[in-house]
C-alpha cells in the first residue's frame, strides 16, 4: 500500500442503492490492498464523483449478496469471477 491516489477503469453494478466491482487478481490488486488498509475511496459514475467506503464481500456469509452480483456482472459483461468489492456512497444523492 503507497497511500497514493490513483484512477482505475473497471466494470461495475448497481445492486440495492449500492456499487459493486470484481477483482480478478483479488488481493493480489494493489486498489483491493489500498482499500484493505484504508475503507475510504472516492469513484466516479458518468459525471458523478462520489465519496464513499469500500469493503470485500465474503461470498461465505453473503451467499445470496454475492450470487445477486455474479448474476448481474454476468448478464452486463458475461463475467464475474473474482472477488467482490462493495462501495457504499456516503452522499447518496449522487
Amino acid at each position: 500500500m503507497t497511500g497514493k491516489e490513483h484512477q482505475i477503469e473497471i466494470w461495475f453494478v448497481k445492486y440495492e442503492g449500492k456499487y459493486y466491482v470484481i477483482s480478478e487478481r483479488r488481493e493480489k490488486a494493489q486498489w483491493v490492498q489500498n482499500i484493505i488498509h484504508y475503507p475510504k475511496v472516492s469513484f466516479t459514475v458518468g459525471d458523478n464523483k462520489i465519496n464513499g467506503n469500500a469493503r470485500i464481500v465474503n461470498k461465505d456469509m453473503e451467499h445470496k449478496l454475492a450470487s445477486e452480483v455474479s448474476k448481474l456482472m454476468d448478464e452486463k459483461y458475461k463475467w464475474s469471477q473474482g472477488m467482490i468489492i462493495e462501495l457504499t456512497a456516503i452522499n447518496p444523492a449522487n
